[in-house]
């Protein structure tokens, strides 16, 4: 993780990781807005000076969960599509990966990736849209979304060297994913498929895109 995240690593203390999973459940259960420093120190346990010793600010805090669910996926991408030679096949993984709820149980050490993708959904954009976003750029807080962006990049193009976008494509994607199923639960008038209220449908209607886009630009 990007030093320049935190200033104490919360990953090399107990309360620091009690930080982090408390931070995922607070933000999951009343959103970013009501969020607060002093409402974290309560549930940890701890004081607010504490919390403030390992984060400048709730909004570093917001952008270090979002890169360790960003680089957490780019090892699930890499990791179930390794033995997998076909793109087509490589890129409708992806897809479902993006798309679709983590596996009920599945949690790596402190941190509950399940909720976690819930959050990138309803506030990961929240990370970027600010006016410090080129400076945060400029300290590369957001590299682990960039190499997700990459790989899924040079998956396109495995199945379509000719392609002339591929970085766009695959930001695009991962965006797409996110915003209908945020639409599909809270704005389903936006979508075709709020009545069922199904995650396979938001894959379909990916899928459908991606493949459109890339048959159109074979040559």
């Amino acid at each position: 993780m990007n030093e320049k995240l935190f200033l104490r690593n919360p990953e090399q203390s107990e309360l620091g990781k009690k930080i982090i999973m408390h931070s995922i459940r607070l933000i999951h259960k009343n959103g970013f807005e009501a969020f607060t420093f002093k409402k974290l120190a309560e549930e940890v346990g701890t004081t607010e000076a504490g919390v403030y010793r390992y984060f400048e600010n709730k909004h570093r805090l917001l952008i270090y969960i979002a890169a360790w669910y960003w680089a957490w996926l780019e090892y699930q991408v890499m990791y179930q599509t390794n033995n997998i030679h076909d793109p087509v096949v490589k890129l409708k993984m992806i897809i479902k990966l993006l798309a679709t709820t983590v596996k009920e149980g599945v949690q790596t050490s402190y941190v509950d990736a399940n909720l976690l993708h819930q959050i990138i959904i309803t506030e990961g954009s929240k990370t970027y849209l600010t006016k410090r976003v080129s400076e945060d750029n400029n300290d590369k807080l957001f590299k682990p979304y960039k190499d997700l962006c990459a790989h899924i990049a040079q998956v396109i193009l495995e199945y379509n060297p000719n392609y002339r976008y591929p970085k766009s494509l695959a930001s695009t994607i991962i965006e797409m994913a996110h915003f209908q199923n945020f639409f599909k639960d809270h704005l389903p008038s936006l979508t075709d498929f709020g009545d069922k209220k199904d995650e396979s449908d938001t894959v379909a209607f990916l899928e459908d895109m991606l493949f459109r886009v890339l048959n159109c630009h074979e040559n």
